[in-house]
């Protein structure tokens, strides 16, 4: 499928503004689906062409996290493995399972999750006690997490990262760069499936790429720059807007 140069900026932009949001808070699925049905992609394809710019933005933000020291990778390995084979569960039960349910379930926990951040400013300020150890969370958690986004997705940045400030304990900036590196595993697993089935238009997919590699890369040094302030405030935003939009729907 051809592309003109109009559609490519407009994806490339939208996926840029995209990329910064959900390298804070998540939700910038919000912001490139509908660009993508805008321009003429059906549905399937629009949410299979999607996964093109979120591993890249994921991929960008995480790279950012690394180079800061806020990741460990040897200490994340089975996280990493849990989200990413749940991830590919997800997806392969998508084809098999009605996923419409979950849109009476997910806008509670959502907003429930925005309140959480609301009333108690001072979450995810710093460390704490962790409540789960990392070889548990990797075992239940992670590949729960990982199916969720390969089966249905909307908010899946929100729970990884408050997952991570109330199971791991740690601090909103570090809960948000481990978030960033599970997603880029799910959206990993997503690519490769959907890439096996042909959904994917490619054409429409690497002017996003490259937006949201840009976007990403943004996003991540706002995060360390502002703190965990601005990421209390956008989760609150995002995981709100993500729920009005699906009780809408």
């Amino acid at each position: 499928m051809e592309i003109t140069f109009d559609v490519a900026a407009l994806l490339f932009f939208a996926s840029l503004l995209a990329g910064i949001i959900d390298a804070i808070a998540g939700g910038g699925g919000l912001i490139t689906i509908p660009a993508l049905l805008a321009v003429g992609l059906p549905p399937g394809a629009a949410i299979a062409t999607n996964k093109v710019g979120g591993i890249a933005g994921s991929a960008a933000a995480t790279l950012h996290f690394l180079r800061i020291r806020q990741l460990d990778l040897a200490r994340c390995r089975w996280m990493m493995v849990g989200t990413f084979l749940g991830s590919l569960f997800g997806g392969i039960a998508l084809t098999l399972i009605d996923s419409s349910h979950l849109k009476q379930i997910i806008p509670v926990l959502l907003i429930g999750f925005a309140l959480y951040f609301l009333l108690t400013p001072k979450v995810g300020a710093q460390d704490h006690k962790e409540r789960l150890s990392v070889v548990a969370y990797a075992a239940t958690v992670a590949p729960l997490l990982g199916f969720y986004d390969g089966f249905f997705g909307p908010g899946v940045g929100t729970f990884l990262a408050i997952s991570c400030v109330t199971l791991l304990g740690m601090n909103l900036v570090k809960a948000t760069a481990h978030a960033k590196l599970l997603n880029l595993c799910s959206n990993l697993a997503a690519l490769i499936f959907f890439a096996l089935h042909g959904n994917i238009i490619w054409a429409y997919g690497l002017p996003m790429l490259a937006g949201q590699w840009i976007g990403g890369t943004i996003g991540a040094r706002l995060v360390v720059k502002k703190g965990h302030q601005l990421i209390r405030i956008l989760m609150v935003v995002m995981a709100t807007v993500i729920s009005v939009k699906m009780l809408l729907e």
